[in-house]
C-alpha cells in the first residue's frame, strides 16, 4: 500500500516516513534508514506539523510530530543495526523539534542509551539533566521511569519486578534495564534479561521497539 502510494507520490514525506516504521517493524532497517532519510531531506527547511495519534492517549492530547516522527525513527533504525554514531545524531535532531514532556521523555531515552553505547557518558548525563520526576507526561511513562532510573532516583531491580505486570512495560521497561547492565558492563545480566524479553514476548511484543532492540543486541554477543 505504502509501495503504491509513494509511486504516486514521490514527494510526499508522510509516506516515507510510515513506510520507514513499518519496514523497521519487519526488521528491514536498510530500508528504513533509506525512507526515513528521504522524509528528512523532504520536511527540511519546512515547518512541522503535528501527527495525529493513531490510538489517541488518555487525554486526546497527540504528543508527536511529523519531524519528530521521522528523526526518532531513523535513530531507531540506526540504533538497531548497531549505527550509534548516526544513531546519535538522529536524535539529537529529533530532541531539537520535541517540544512537549512526552516527546521529550522518549527521545532523551534513546539518546541517553545510545551516548552510553558510544562511550559518550558526559554528554548522557546532560541529557538527564532536564529531567524531573515532575514532568506532566501523558503516555510515555515507562520511558519517564526509566530515566528517572537512570539518574539514580529509583531502584534499577524494583523497576523490572514492577513492570512485569504488563507486556509492554516488560518489553520497554526490560530492554532500557538490560541495556543498563551491558553499557555498565554486566554483560550476563543483560543477556539474562534480553533472553526473557524474546521468549517470553514473541506472540503479543514483536513489533515493540524494546523487543526489536532485544533480538539485534542478542544477535550481536553471539
Amino acid at each position: 500500500m505504502y509501495s503504491a502510494a509513494v509511486a504516486r507520490h514521490p514527494s510526499e514525506p508522510r509516506l516515507y516516513r510510515h513506510r520507514g516504521h513499518r519496514y523497521i517493524s519487519l526488521r528491514e532497517f536498510d530500508k528504513a534508514i533509506a525512507d526515513l532519510s528521504k522524509a528528512a531531506s523532504l520536511v527540511a527547511g519546512r515547518p512541522d506539523e503535528v501527527e495525529p495519534d493513531g490510538q489517541p492517549n488518555a487525554s486526546n492530547v497527540p504528543t508527536s510530530t511529523l519531524k519528530t516522527n521521522i528523526y526518532y525513527h531513523l535513530g531507531l533504525a540506526h540504533y538497531l543495526k548497531g549505527e550509534f554514531a548516526p544513531a546519535a545524531d538522529a536524535y539529537r535532531q529529533c530532541m531539537e523539534h520535541s517540544k512537549n514532556p512526552d516527546m521529550q521523555v522518549a527521545t532523551a531515552h534513546w539518546q541517553y542509551m545510545t551516548l552510553r553505547r558510544l562511550g559518550r557518558d558526559a554528554d548522557a548525563a546532560k541529557v538527564l539533566e532536564p529531567i524531573s520526576a515532575e514532568m506532566a507526561v501523558i503516555e510515555n511513562a515507562s520511558y519517564h521511569k526509566l530515566l528517572m532510573m537512570y539518574k539514580g532516583a529509583t531502584d534499577a531491580d524494583a523497576l523490572l519486578a514492577a513492570s512485569k505486570a504488563e507486556a509492554l512495560d516488560a518489553v520497554t521497561i526490560g530492554y532500557g534495564v538490560a541495556n543498563w547492565h551491558l553499557y555498565n558492563g554486566r554483560k550476563d545480566a543483560a543477556r539474562g534479561i534480553l533472553t526473557t524479553i524474546v521468549e517470553q514476548n514473541a506472540k503479543t511484543q514483536w513489533a515493540g521497539f524494546g523487543y526489536i532492540a532485544s533480538e539485534a543486541d542478542l544477535a550481536r554477543m553471539r
